[in-house]
């Protein structure tokens, strides 16, 4: 079979890699892809970008792809999925209307109102409705997020009442585009950050391997906000009594809200959530696809066809199948440009990915984000550049692996935390 995956991020990396390491799948296109899909076995990447769906489809059309796989939610919640369905072609992904729990925080935080799923106390607000004397009464520090989609960094915690007041405005005046119009002011909540991961098919739900990833950018989860700079699975955290309470209070809730309200949720489900003191699984987020970068190393250690798990889903049939994993640890660690993540410099050569790939044979592997070819050369081009994933018989192993990956890489301004995985590696600790 021919697979298509829509994307151009290390996530997008892993799917084509997994996809293509299925006997049955013939090829894989990457719609646009990057250095690493253009350089990986029986992937090819194509001028098509991600964000333009009549040329998506026109594609899937042209070289009779038998499944697409969306990895970006920008497609999804502009619809593409819709288009791909309306001309008769499978797509895994949810629709744009039931995409709307990432689209819009603000949605989602009345969705979960409504189904009575746990979640942080807010208020949302627009620039016309927005009351600067309700902030003043808020304990600190509070969470201001904007509502739309602003690629995971729409999301500031503000100490002061001052920082507040800064960050609301400037989602006001367009910091983030768009996805500032709605402003969502919301309660912190302290606890473990949990990133719990299924896939549905409208009824149906599959959860995959647990995983755990780090937001901020540096060492000891300081510094600003990120789309994450590494993630590990499994997460030592969820234990099976926490993976049944997050399934019976967050995941089946949203499913059977979502099909109650006429919009059956078909495709990747991330629930960001924040595990209280008592055990209680609140929602930080919804995301309608893979997270990045807890995609690299889950997707590692997944012994199943992909392939055959999305078939299965796209054709609303995920209860006659399942997934087997490998009982390894897998932690990845991701590889920044300077000034991330904000204007990060581009077009530097990344040094020494032959040599990381000699090493992580059989026991890891380098996923490419923002990179490019130029000639025989791999340069940076963007912020998150490269997640170095390691397998190990532990945490604390798979740590030492995917280390041993970052240090033969450079760059100029090659940045990454030396801290990913510390509290798994803490708990292995406890227990030994």
């Amino acid at each position: 079979m021919k697979v298509l995956i829509i994307g151009s991020g290390g996530r997008e990396h892993a799917l084509a890699w997994k996809c293509a390491a299925a006997e049955h799948v013939r090829e894989v296109l990457i719609a646009p892809g990057n250095a690493g899909t253009a350089l990986e076995p029986k992937c090819r990447n194509t001028a098509v970008d991600s964000g333009d769906i009549p040329a998506l489809v026109e594609l899937a059309r042209r070289e009779r792809v038998e499944l697409t796989i969306v990895g970006p939610e920008g497609p999804l919640v502009a619809g593409v999925v819709d288009a791909f369905q309306a001309a008769g072609l499978p797509c895994f992904g949810p629709t744009r209307q039931a995409a709307r729990l990432e689209g819009s925080k603000a949605y989602t935080k009345d969705f979960l109102a409504r189904h009575r799923i746990p979640t942080a106390r807010s208020r949302t607000f627009t620039r016309q409705d927005y009351d600067p004397t309700w902030l003043e009464h808020q304990s600190l520090p509070v969470v201001i997020k904007a509502s739309g989609l602003a690629a995971g960094k729409g999301v500031i915690i503000a100490e002061t009442r001052d920082e507040a007041r800064t960050a609301i405005g400037g989602m006001f005046a367009g910091r983030f585009g768009t996805a500032g119009e709605q402003v969502i002011v919301e309660e912190f909540l302290r606890g473990e950050e949990v990133s719990f991961i299924v896939m549905a098919d409208g009824s149906h739900v599959l959860p995959l391997a647990t995983s755990q990833d780090h937001k901020r950018r540096d060492d000891g989860d300081r510094g600003p906000n990120t789309g994450g700079m590494g993630a590990y699975s499994p997460a030592p955290r969820v234990t099976p009594e926490l993976h049944a309470r997050i399934m019976r209070e967050v995941i089946e809730p949203a499913i059977a809200g979502l099909a109650a309200e006429g919009t059956p949720y078909t495709g990747f489900l991330y629930a960001g959530l924040m595990i209280a003191q008592d055990g209680t699984p609140n929602v930080l987020e919804f995301n309608c696809r893979l997270g990045d970068p807890e995609t690299q190393p889950v997707l590692s250690r997944l012994r199943t066809d992909l392939t055959v798990l999305c078939e299965a889903a796209v054709r609303g049939r995920l209860d006659t199948v399942s997934a087997d994993w490998d009982p390894r640890a897998a932690l990845g660690v991701v590889l920044a440009a300077g000034g991330y993540p904000d204007a990060a410099r581009k077009s530097d050569r990344i040094e020494g990915l032959e040599r990381a790939a000699a090493l992580a044979d059989g026991h890891g592997k380098i996923f490419h984000a923002g990179t490019r070819l130029e000639g025989d050369a791999v340069l940076t081009d963007g912020g998150r550049v490269l997640c170095a994933v390691g397998l190990g018989e532990s945490v604390l192993a798979a740590q030492r692996t995917a280390y041993g990956l970052v240090e033969v890489i450079y760059w100029p301004d090659m940045r990454y935390r030396r801290d990913i995985g510390y509290r798994a590696i803490e708990r292995e600790r406890q227990t030994l």
